[in-house]
């Protein structure tokens, strides 16, 4: 597991699983790095509002991709996630679980990525309770048909327990402005995807 880069997996066009596939691509690149100007400007000229509360977060993150350039993202993301000494925001599973990094729910993690088959790549130094890997799991989980229940058994364990807290933290912080709207879609998006798993 790599979690430097967006999964590039190849899949045969699903409708709802690949656009799945791609937001929790889109999050593991956004949480992992700050974009670059090429993202920002493609998710700026994407638009889009189908008015339910996914769609209208889409459309607040493309209005604030246009707002901002590749420098200023790059100084929120840095401010936000890693600043000099503790970060304002964390963002690892393990610290909203438990109030501390390394505890035993990156323990249970690495046992399940381990049955899935997956493991950090040596050249990544984030721990894999990082929202970017997280993100990422699901990616390939989605793109390589791996079955919903085990899916929904990821997810539950590992992402949804605490995504919202994360979201909350980032969205209320005065520094978030990009961040924020990334914030409020990944919400939606975990919004979504618990009510799907649980309709399952």
């Amino acid at each position: 597991m790599a979690i430097a880069q967006p999964l590039e997996a190849e899949a045969p066009d699903q409708g709802e699983e690949t656009a799945r596939a791609d937001m929790y691509g889109l999050l593991a690149a956004l949480f992992y790095a700050p974009p670059a100007q090429a993202l920002l400007d493609r998710i700026a000229a994407s638009g889009g509002d189908d008015g339910s509360p996914l769609g209208r977060a889409w459309g607040d993150l493309s209005v604030a991709c246009r707002l901002v350039r590749e420098e200023q993202a790059r100084d929120e993301y840095e401010a936000l996630f890693i600043g000099v000494g503790k970060p304002e925001i964390m963002l690892y599973g393990s610290y909203y679980l438990t109030g501390f990094l390394m505890e035993k729910p990156l323990a249970a993690l690495r046992a399940d990525l381990a049955h899935l088959g997956l493991e950090r790549a040596q050249a990544v130094t984030e721990s894999e309770d990082h929202v970017a890997a997280l993100c990422e799991v699901m990616c390939y989980l989605i793109l390589a048909s791996v079955d919903l229940a085990t899916q929904q058994r990821f997810f539950a364990a590992h992402l949804q327990p605490w995504a919202a807290d994360l979201c909350a933290a980032i969205a209320s912080h005065p520094d978030a402005q990009l961040y924020r709207a990334v914030a409020l879609l990944a919400q939606a998006f975990i919004e979504v995807e618990t009510r799907a798993f649980d309709m399952a």
